[in-house]
């Protein structure tokens, strides 16, 4: 059967495929410690879950409009005033089958063929796929660990053409825990003013999970020039520990967002309808779960951080949000583990699965071959197995 062009350049995704075999190993009843797959292992919050099961219950089972329903979309405003202290109507609001869908629908209406949008690398590994899948041009920017994997203006305003149709940021970042600083996003907003043909993609799936000193700042917010074409991305994925919901939002100027209705309208149509109401009460919640989720996250990533940093070959800088650390490993390419050579950070990912029984995901996904990505989304227990047994393996 013919595939289309534009389904033939997309790869499959590394991080779940990696996932995939790892969970196929445990099948087996093999013991693998999984760093993989990017989602909080805390539960849903019962009061949320409550609100969704009664609506259940009580037969909320039927269409909604595209968007989402009115009061959803009413909550996603009240959202948008109280964490950036924008206004914003509901027609210029949507919520989509999660975050990545919200991307989707916005790249989807915004790129045409050979249109140029520019990635800073590390990226999560989705946004190129898109492009593409768009007709678009991914325009990756190497941005090394010595930047601290943030792009800087220099190097936007250099990548930037006739051609450019968007710019995507994310902070913090996924894989990297990059978060960047008032000052940086100052600087970069300086350069998009300076070229008002950039739209600015702003993904903000992780913006509730920063740690001190870090803060989270959006660009938009403090540079209002911007919002007539600024796309907000955000969702209850990660910070409300519903991934598996399939639950995102999106704000943009109204035009643009009637356009993504109608693709969601001829694609999707609307999210699940009983979890409309249980995702207006979490949005409208005073968030006291989170706090001892954070604090959670917080022990696991030093801890992971200074076990990292301790394994002769690997370094590791502070992730200052999100759940993700993205250590150099290439101190280890060229080395071997049971006659098996490192030469990448695929090969390092996959004698890591099969003689250690360890899962990560190797950095090529995210534009960065010299890093893998480890989730600290798990136990404790969970990853001090995963050390010791990484450090054991590469000690070989």
């Amino acid at each position: 059967m013919k595939i289309s062009k534009r389904a033939a350049v997309i790869k499959q995704s590394l991080t779940l495929a990696l996932t995939a075999k790892a969970k196929a190993m445990q099948a087996q009843g093999i013991d693998v410690v999984s760093f993989g797959a990017g989602e909080p292992d805390f539960d849903t919050p019962d009061f949320i879950k409550n609100v969704a099961i009664e609506d259940l219950q009580k037969g909320v089972t039927k269409y909604t409009a595209e968007r989402g329903g009115p009061d959803l979309l009413k909550a996603v405003c009240e959202t948008l005033q109280r964490d950036y202290g924008l206004k914003y109507e509901t027609n210029q609001v949507m919520v989509s089958v999660g975050g990545k869908h919200s991307l989707y629908n916005a790249i989807f209406c915004m790129v045409d063929e050979g249109d140029e949008v520019i990635i800073p690398a590390p990226y999560w590994l989705t946004y190129p796929e898109q492009v593409r899948a768009s007709g678009g041009v991914p325009v990756i920017v190497d941005c090394p660990p010595s930047t601290g994997f943030k792009i800087t203006a220099d190097r936007l305003r250099a990548a930037i053409t006739p051609r450019t149709v968007a710019f995507v940021l994310n902070s913090p970042s996924n894989p990297t825990g990059a978060v960047y600083t008032k000052e940086e996003l100052l600087a970069i907003g300086r350069v998009l003013e300076e070229n008002p043909h950039v739209n600015l993609i702003s993904d903000d799936l992780y913006q509730k999970l920063v740690y001190a000193p870090a803060e989270f700042h959006s660009l938009p917010a403090m540079l209002p020039s911007l919002l007539p074409r600024t796309i907000i991305v955000n969702g209850l994925s990660k910070a409300y520990s519903m991934t598996g919901w399939r639950l995102g939002w999106a704000a943009g100027p109204k035009e643009f967002m009637a356009a993504c209705a109608n693709l969601q309208g001829q694609s999707t149509s609307n999210v699940t309808t009983f979890t409309q109401r249980a995702a207006a009460v979490a949005l409208r919640s005073d968030h006291a779960f989170l706090k001892p989720w954070l604090a959670t996250f917080d022990k696991r990533r030093k801890m992971i951080v200074d076990g990292l940093n301790a394994i002769p070959g690997i370094k590791c800088a502070e992730p200052l949000g999100a759940f993700y650390a993205f250590p150099d490993v290439s101190g280890c390419f060229g080395k071997k583990v049971n006659g098996r050579e490192i030469t990448n950070s695929m090969s390092f990912s996959q004698i890591l699965l099969e003689e250690a029984n360890v899962s990560v995901v190797p950095g090529i996904a995210f534009g960065e071959d010299r890093c893998v990505r480890l989730s600290y989304a798990t136990s404790e227990t969970t990853i001090q197995k995963g050390l010791e047994r990484l450090a054991k393996a590469l000690g070989k």
